[in-house]
């Protein structure tokens, strides 16, 4: 499937107030656009942890858009017994 439209991208990130039962006051609101469409998130921790995540996000929402498939779980084949 190939990409179309404009690509997500971290639009901002701000400080902002603690929900109500949010605990501590190290909270950030973020914006992540694409195009037209907005995704306005939330995330507690400091600056550089929640910058990294909302980047994840926005790298595996363009990963969505150009059609990869998810990851995928390789198990191990059973063994075979011995020749006896």
């Amino acid at each position: 499937m190939p990409e179309t439209g404009e690509p997500y991208r971290l639009n901002s990130i701000a400080k902002a107030e603690a929900p109500v039962d949010g605990g501590s006051s190290n909270w950030y609101r973020y914006e992540i656009t694409q195009g037209d469409n907005t995704i306005v998130g939330h995330r507690h921790g400091g600056l550089k942890a929640v910058t990294s995540a909302v980047e994840d996000i926005v790298d595996r929402l363009n990963e969505r858009r150009g059609g990869k498939t998810g990851r995928v779980q390789l198990t191990p084949s059973r063994k075979r017994a011995a020749a006896r």
